[in-house]
């Protein structure tokens, strides 16, 4: 780590692994405190035209953003080469791909949004953590869609796994290149500070649902549901109890 100051080896070596023990533990202690409080605070009853939009765009455009973080950072950039894939159509592919999901991801963000902030009854159950996890979101988003859209999609394109990427996985080996992630354009480094702030945050909002998927669904018993049908009255002269007048005989 030749050349590297004390402010660098802070920002890209301590908060990151803050953050990661902060996002453990607190999720061990809110399992253990809070169990009650584990969800995402429904609001359907509330107002469910524009949730029905906005949280669904959200929700698979992040799931879709994720799955690309996790190919760009996760897999070196030997393996893509290995297998025969041109940098030129890598980056254009992860590009487009990145530029639609986080356009759907910014969408639904700014939906869910207006929701929260313009209907009174959805504001009430507001709080201040979900604030400033749906700001860091949109931080996310946005630093990450400018470069993808403007650099790497319509630009000249800039190789991030080579910089941000070794520093990323250098942090699960005990060995971040910090060097490596100095270098790297100021919209990676507020990308990855941002993705930190939301690490440490996400115990304590809202956000803790992500982890209560009901995987359970896709091996459960079916469920089977009969109709009870219209319950007639048997004919006249037939076996059974028919309808009668109250008060008149057998």
């Amino acid at each position: 780590m030749t050349n590297v100051s004390t402010l660098d080896l802070f920002w890209w070596v301590v908060l990151p692994y803050v953050a990661m023990t902060v996002f453990v533990v607190g999720h061990i202690w809110r399992w253990g405190y809070d169990r009650f409080g584990w969800d995402c605070y429904s609001t359907n009853l509330l107002e469910r035209r524009l949730l029905k939009w906005g949280a669904p765009m959200f929700h698979y455009g992040a799931f879709a953003a994720i799955i690309g973080h996790v190919m760009g950072l996760l897999i070196p950039i030997s393996v893509t080469r290995a297998i025969g894939i041109p940098e030129g159509v890598y980056r254009w592919f992860s590009a487009a791909g990145g530029a639609l999901a986080a356009i759907v991801v910014i969408v639904g963000i700014a939906v869910l949004a207006t929701r929260r902030t313009l209907v009174p009854r959805v504001r009430a159950t507001t709080a201040a953590i979900d604030w400033v996890a749906l700001i860091l979101l949109l931080a996310i988003v946005l630093t990450g869609v400018i470069p993808t859209i403007f650099w790497n999609l319509l630009g000249p394109g800039y190789n991030y796994r080579l910089t941000v990427a070794p520093w990323f996985r250098g942090l699960f080996t005990g060995a971040p290149e910090v060097r490596a992630m100095t270098t790297a354009p100021y919209i990676y480094q507020l990308h990855a500070t941002a993705a930190w702030a939301i690490w440490a945050v996400w115990p304590f909002s809202r956000l803790v649902h992500a982890w209560s998927f009901p995987l359970w669904y896709l091996w459960r018993p079916y469920q089977v549901y009969r109709s009870r049908g219209d319950i007639l009255p048997p004919e006249p002269g037939t076996t059974g109890r028919r309808w009668r007048k109250i008060g008149a005989p057998e």
